[in-house]
């Protein structure tokens, strides 16, 4: 199969904070359900990275696709006592017609930058929120993790290994499903391969080898079994002592004399640097220099640059579980949902802005567009602008790009140098889905390519250069009065 998102039957419409009901049911009795328009974002890049990795959306086309309040959930909000008869009713037949526009997922994503707008009447695109936010702050939590340990183990293949540690069954699923977008090469957990298509992989625990009489008996029967992808977990008693020497002795009484070779032998506990030189050595010694080294054991980006730019570590293959799958150095993605225009009987947006005395909390008003500005000649990202959804531009003139709070911070870019590319893409028009979803495969490619644009310096982990996502003169000219007047 090669699904991008998991074929899931139940009805989750419900997936929201209550709040968003009660809020609803005032709009409902005021007559307030004007269209209005909703930024998703979010404020600070996870692990104090450069970057994050936007994934998610295909979740989200299927909530919003499917979106229908049935009766069993009628019948349960009724018996809080908070609703209405008219208005109960009303949620019985809504279904979502408004606009949707998003980033593509694979996407290198920055603070404040929208990564979802909402344009809907205003009960619909209240009643979306949650899911939106469930479906986002997850799966770019873990996209984003993954890419890191990617990165670390610098070409060398990494293997999702989380599903015991993660948060329950959706986010084992849908965390595959992420790492494998970032990068990760395959994954553990079988389900994911099944709904997702990504390789799914595995071998042996230690108490296979324990319900043996010996460890060269369960190698023994492992090779029989599987001797053309024959894996042997050697760290279960003793990694030197015996671990190793009896991969090696399986393979060279069993495996080679009848054509096959030992794949690679796995340490899950252990100083890693010195055991894999070690079991390099035994192996390259009994002329077995193909056999591969993986290792796992709470692995993390900072410990796989370590061992192998550093420690000298001979392992060809890494295992990440725990540290992956649930992000374990920085566990929550902090995504928001803020109102930022509500239109007028003309369809022309007011614009909305929320004021804070934390700048970081002062949201971007009004309806906006997102492009990513590259230069010309190495088509390398130079900044992402946000602009007010009338503004054209055109890339032969001089652009201007302003601090997103203060004026006398600008950049200007010479016109001709640079190429223009608008980020968010229509997934829903009018209710209706227009967006073609890619592969998952399509989607993995696309965000290895999009990471091929970035600078070095903003991938670094520790102290990344910061990279620019700055305004339009005519955007930062209405944020600023806004917030004046609001003052």
């Amino acid at each position: 199969m090669t699904n991008t998102t998991l074929s899931d039957k139940r009805n989750q419409s419900l997936m929201m904070d209550f709040y968003e009901l009660t809020m609803s049911q005032v709009y409902f009795d005021n007559g307030t359900n004007e269209e209005v328009v909703f930024d998703l974002f979010y404020r600070r890049n996870p692990d104090n990275g450069g970057f994050a990795i936007f994934c998610g959306l295909d979740q989200i086309i299927d909530y919003v696709e499917n979106f229908s309040i049935d009766a069993d959930m009628i019948e349960y909000l009724r018996s809080t006592g908070q609703f209405s008869e008219a208005f109960l009713e009303y949620l019985s037949t809504v279904r979502f017609t408004g606009d949707l526009w998003a980033i593509p997922e694979g996407t290198p994503v920055f603070p404040y930058e929208p990564l979802i707008r909402v344009k809907a009447p205003l009960i619909e695109a209240q009643l979306i929120e949650t899911a939106m936010l469930l479906a986002i702050n997850h799966q770019t939590l873990i996209a984003t993790k993954a890419r890191r340990i990617v990165q670390a183990a610098n070409g060398k293949a990494v293997m999702e290994f989380g599903a015991r540690r993660a948060h329950n069954f959706d986010s084992s699923l849908y965390g595959a499903r992420a790492c494998y977008i970032a990068g990760v090469n395959g994954t553990a957990t079988t389900q994911a391969g099944m709904e997702f298509g990504i390789p799914a992989l595995g071998t042996m625990a230690h108490s296979f080898i324990q319900s043996f009489p010996s460890e060269y008996d369960a190698f023994m029967a492992y090779a029989k079994t599987y001797p053309e992808s024959c894996t042997l977990l050697i760290d279960t008693y003793n990694t030197l002592h015996s671990g190793v020497k009896n991969a090696i002795q399986v393979a060279k009484d069993y495996l080679e004399p009848n054509g096959y070779r030992l794949k690679g032998v796995r340490i899950d506990s252990g100083d890693m640097a010195y055991l894999s030189k070690r079991v390099r050595k035994a192996l390259d010694e009994a002329g077995m220099e193909d056999c591969s080294i993986v290792v796992s054991n709470s692995l993390d980006e900072y410990l796989i640059e370590s061992l192998l730019t550093r420690q000298g570590a001979r392992i060809d293959s890494f295992g990440v579980g725990e540290n992956m799958i649930v992000s374990k150095h920085t566990p929550v993605f902090g995504g928001v949902y803020k109102l930022s225009a509500i239109m007028d009987e003309d369809g022309r947006p007011i614009p909305k802005i929320k004021i804070s005395e934390n700048e970081e909390k002062i949201t971007n008003p009004g309806m906006k567009k997102l492009y990513r500005i590259y230069d010309k000649n190495d088509q390398m990202a130079i900044a992402d602008l946000m602009t007010l959804d009338h503004e054209i531009l055109d890339p032969k003139k001089d652009l201007t790009i302003y601090h997103p709070m203060k004026k006398w911070k600008y950049k200007t870019i010479e016109g001709g140098t640079y190429l223009l590319r608008e980020l968010m893409v229509p997934i829903f028009i009018h209710g209706k889905l227009v967006y073609k979803q890619p592969t998952l495969q399509e989607i993995r490619e696309y965000c290895a390519r999009e990471q091929e644009t970035l600078w070095e310096e903003i991938k670094r982990f520790s102290n990344p250069q910061e990279y620019y996502v700055d305004l339009s003169e005519d955007l930062l000219d209405l944020k600023l009065d806004m917030i004046s007047q609001m003052r």
